[in-house]
């Protein structure tokens, strides 16, 4: 056996803050390997400073540290442990690659006698210098774009004079494609290369030939010391070679790719990675292959680490790469590991797909007032979903379902765009609703051909379009009664939603859900099992789909379901769907703890998510998976085929809370807090009722549906005013107004963006200070698990302010306010479970702000700050397993801890960067400090009200 048994520890690199570029799927990828190299026996050391996340939990590693990412930090790891014998870098992305270079030039690691695995340093050299990879290439005979090294400005001009427009623009050692750029004409070209080799951390930046139009795919590789390489999955970009593969709607496997093509990718694929090196790991590979029918590859690039593609890879076949890549690493070969689905077959089996796959890139522009919207070589998405189906149709639709951006699918909703000249102008620059416009287009009758012409995207897949939407004309002409039944299941294994149905015919959703019923057309359950069904699967990971009834010599009709449902007691926890900003990675550690806990009281766990980067939708993670949108009709078929006890929704963030009403009409069990009183916390006319009854201050504010009534309201309330829709997440809309004018031109705005919904005008308490806290309540008794104070005045959102735990300078009789005022409301409110409550101190009054009985995006910072495993003891307050009494707290914090906003403005140059009352950062940071002498809370501090933008 050909493990190396000299490594007895190993530190584990992590990927710091989640920012646009690099987001939870390193969280995902870091897990995994800490558990694979903990079964070995072997300790297991993590550096990360991200509090979010699962891969910094206690239980994850043998010693974990929330340290900065830098060498300061890796060399006092090292010092107090002087038994570390390798590192392994490649599970946090570009960030603890970068690290792993920094420490070995200057000679960390030779110092501490450390060694590297899972890559070597020549591979990182190769593959990050695009002068020494453009070298490799042709060294070994592989094509690549025709392309330069600029070093300085001049030498940029050279080679632009040299080459000829377009061009493309890409700096050496950077993230998610920063600074990355397209210069179609002469004139733009000096901004960007400056841009380009300033955010080059070596001020160096490659100028290639663009390859505009071209198709894009990507293979994820893994090898071994023996050289055995397999491939795991092949992706193929819907969108052609020009948008960063991060904003690019991705299918697996590929499909308008020729066996012969295929064949000669895979060939150069397994050539380039053992060209870069002699290591064993994982590996993700990019080409070019031309529009025509000669199908040319060239190569684009090559990554020796775990990428966002290969969490993508993962769920799409059910091979965790990560944790295979790990014990690679650690020597064995890919013929002695099993795989982890079928437990019967080796990890030298390639996986078959048996289904397809899409995902679709979510984006947050709403909260980069002024951005350029368009997608290029950045990347500017901050999340992203999958979907599974039997054909393309059915993963597309359900993978845009699984959104939550208020779209139902594709067309069928009345929200598509009409004008003709805006869907040009959308296709032409390619926006974020694409996926959307290009329905549109064909709805409008423009010709595929032309849709082609502007987008390069394949026929193909265009004609897979054309193909819903005549589908969705023939429906347009039957009602509820007269539609067939072969046309009720076209239309659902096309992926149409009951939602869009209702919309072709003119009639309610439960209508079409009843005539569902009715003919039996059904969901069936399939599952993921890594073999197209050749072997059996001993992991439960299911995707839904139709089929056509099979009829049986006795005249007996059924389908095949492969979700066999067990007698034990079970549980449903509803996951969050895709990150955005003001919901990310730390309601996937909420939803990974509520399972575990659930689990240990007993229950079957079920696991309803969409999100393939996350730790949650791991085939191992619950006992069961259902890798489904987080969409009503979805999660009802799923209820009523499992019968669960209930249903968790208070771990998800406000993805599951928003399903509480339909969850609570149809007669499901919530568990934990009712829907009433999540309700009640939500309707601010009813909470300040509940507040006016407790004796509880709050600000003055009052409720407006017209920008006539807000006026009114104005007068009465006084400026400055905090305008905001109500039923929104993370600050959505909201702004500070200080006159007549600015009032009128914000409501206006937001009714237009949000048709319908009441807005709440409060008076904004300027000069507050700003607190919050969390609690766990059992109905009788509230245990407040911390209260934080933010650096920030109030009037920058939760989200984005620095918050110190504990308080640093709120006196003991406001401090008495805010238990008293935490542990009334909780109890009022009836929460079992977690509850979050936020506060504004003003003349040592404390005021409510808002109070949200749920998870909140502080229960995992405080979690870590305190070693202490919160949302373990709220699932099982939630389950009625446990009292707060059963509990014994012990929270252990020496000096304070600071919860640290990361922002990822350098996507987008030009927006104005001043914070306010809408969240905009995409991660978080813990810093400790022993007291309030440090220079960093010094720091921290005296910026305090720099970026307050009213």
């Amino acid at each position: 056996m050909p493990k190396d048994t000299s490594i007895k520890s190993v530190l584990i690199i992590g990927s710091g803050p989640i920012v646009i570029g690099q987001a939870c799927e390193f969280d995902y990828a870091g897990s995994q390997a800490a558990r694979s190299i903990r079964e070995e026996g072997i300790e297991v050391i993590l550096i990360n400073s991200n509090p979010a996340t699962i891969m910094t939990d206690p239980s994850m590693a043998d010693h974990v540290y929330l340290k900065p990412l830098n060498t300061k930090s890796i060399i006092e790891i090292l010092k107090a442990h002087p038994n570390i014998d390798a590192v392994l870098p490649t599970m946090g992305g570009q960030t603890a690659l970068n690290l792993c270079l920094e420490a070995e030039e200057k000679g960390i690691w030779a110092d501490f006698n450390v060694r590297l695995i899972g890559v070597d340093v020549n591979a990182i050299n190769i593959t990050e210098d695009r002068e020494q990879f453009k070298q490799l290439l042709e060294r070994i005979g592989i094509p690549a774009a025709p392309a330069k090294t600029a070093n300085s400005f001049l030498k940029g001009k050279e080679i632009a004079q040299e080459f000829g427009f377009p061009l493309v623009i890409r700096p050496s050692f950077t993230l998610g494609g920063t600074g990355a750029a397209f210069v179609h004409k002469k004139e733009d070209f000096d901004n960007l290369l400056t841009y380009g080799l300033e955010m080059s951390p070596i001020h160096e930046v490659l100028i290639d030939k663009a390859l505009l139009g071209w198709k894009e795919y990507e293979l994820e590789l893994l090898r071994d010391k023996n050289d055995n390489v397999v491939i795991i999955c092949s992706i193929e970009n819907m969108d052609p070679m020009g948008i960063h593969t991060g904003d690019s709607i991705t299918v697996a496997p590929a499909m308008t790719l020729s066996d012969t093509t295929f064949q000669k990718m895979r060939d150069m694929a397994i050539l380039m990675m053992r060209s870069i090196g002699n290591f064993a790991g994982g590996c993700n590979v990019q080409f070019a292959v031309s529009p025509d029918e000669k199908e040319d590859i060239v190569a684009i690039e090559i990554n020796p680490r775990v990428s966002r593609s290969s969490a993508l890879a993962s769920k799409a076949t059910g091979y965790p790469i990560a944790k295979i890549a790990s014990k690679l690493a650690l020597g064995y070969h890919l013929d002695e590991l099993q795989n982890q689905i079928t437990k019967s077959t080796s990890a030298l089996f390639e996986p078959t797909l048996d289904y397809v796959i899409v995902k679709i890139p979510r984006w947050n522009f709403d909260k980069f007032e002024g951005a350029d919207r368009t997608l290029g070589l950045q990347m500017k998405s901050v999340g992203e979903v999958m979907g599974i189906g039997r054909s393309f149709q059915e993963a597309l639709h359900k993978a845009t379902q699984s959104l939550e951006i208020k779209r139902n699918g594709l067309g069928a909703d009345g929200k598509g765009y009409t004008n003709y000249d805006q869907i040009i102008d959308k296709l032409t620059h390619a926006s974020w609703d694409r996926v959307f416009v290009i329905y549109d287009a064909i709805q409008m009758g423009i010709p595929l051909s032309r849709i082609h012409e502007i987008t390069k995207i394949d026929m193909w897949f265009l004609k897979q379009y054309e193909e819903l939407y005549s589908l969705e004309k023939e429906i347009s002409t039957f009602n509820i009664d007269t539609l067939p039944k072969e046309l009720l299941l076209e239309a659902k294994q096309k992926g149409f939603a009951d939602r869009q149905l209702a919309h072709m015919m003119g009639c309610k959703e439960s209508d079409v859900y009843s005539k569902r019923e009715e003919m039996g057309v059904k969901r069936v359950y399939k599952l993921v099992d890594t073999c197209a069904a050749e072997f059996e699967a001993k992991t439960p990971y299911y995707y839904s789909t139709f089929e056509a009834e099979i009829e049986k010599a006795d005249g007996t009709k059924y389908v095949h379901n492969e979700s066999i449902v067990s007698d034990r007691k079970k549980v449903v926890v509803l996951g969050s769907g895709p990150n955005r900003i003001g919901q990310g990675i730390e309601f996937d550690y909420s939803c990974v703890h509520g399972v575990l806990a659930a689990a240990e009281c007993g229950y079957e766990t079920i696991m309803i998510n969409c999100n393939p980067e996350t730790v949650s939708t791991d085939f191992d993670t619950a006992d069961k998976l259902y890798f489904e949108p987080v969409f009503w009709e979805h999660i009802y078929d799923i209820i009523r085929h499992e019968k669960p006890e209930g249903v968790i929704v208070q771990l998800g963030g406000q993805t599951a809370l928003k399903l509480a009403e339909k969850l609570d009409r149809y007669g499901i069990k919530i568990l934990g807090t009712s829907f009433d009183a999540l309700d009640l916390a939500e309707d601010r006319g009813r909470f300040s009722d509940l507040l006016t009854e407790l004796g509880i201050p709050f600000p003055q504010f009052g409720i407006a549906e017209s920008a006539d009534e807000a006026s009114v309201l104005a007068e009465t309330l006084d400026f400055p005013l905090l305008v905001r829709p109500s039923y929104v997440l993370g600050g959505q809309g909201m702004k500070i107004v200080i006159n007549k004018q600015e009032l009128e031109e914000h409501v206006i705005d937001l009714l237009k963006s949000i048709p319908g919904n009441k807005l709440l005008l409060d008076h904004y308490l300027d000069g507050a200070i700003e607190a919050e806290a969390d609690a766990i309540c059992d109905g009788e008794d509230v245990y407040i698990i911390g209260i934080m104070e933010h650096i920030e005045p109030c009037g920058v959102h939760s989200g984005d302010s620095n918050a110190t735990l504990p308080p640093f300078n709120l006196g003991e009789f406001v401090m008495q306010q805010i238990k008293d005022h935490t542990k009334k409301i909780a109890l009022a409110l009836k929460t079992v479970g977690l509850i979050n409550i936020q506060f504004a101190i003003k003349d040592d009054i404390v005021y409510i702000i808002e109070a949200n009985p749920r998870a909140s995006r502080t229960v995992p910072f405080i979690a870590k700050a305190y070693g202490e495993p919160y949302v373990n003891y709220a699932t099982k307050v939630m389950l009625g397993a446990k009292k707060i009494k059963d509990f014994t707290f012990n929270p252990q914090l020496k000096g304070f801890a600071i919860k640290q906003p990361v922002f990822s403005f350098s996507k987008f140059p030009g927006v104005n960067k001043k914070l306010g009352p809408e969240m905009k950062s995409t991660g978080e940071s813990i810093l400790f400090i022993d007291d309030l002498k440090d220079d960093q809370f010094y720091e921290l501090y005296s910026r305090r009200k720099m970026y307050l933008s009213k």
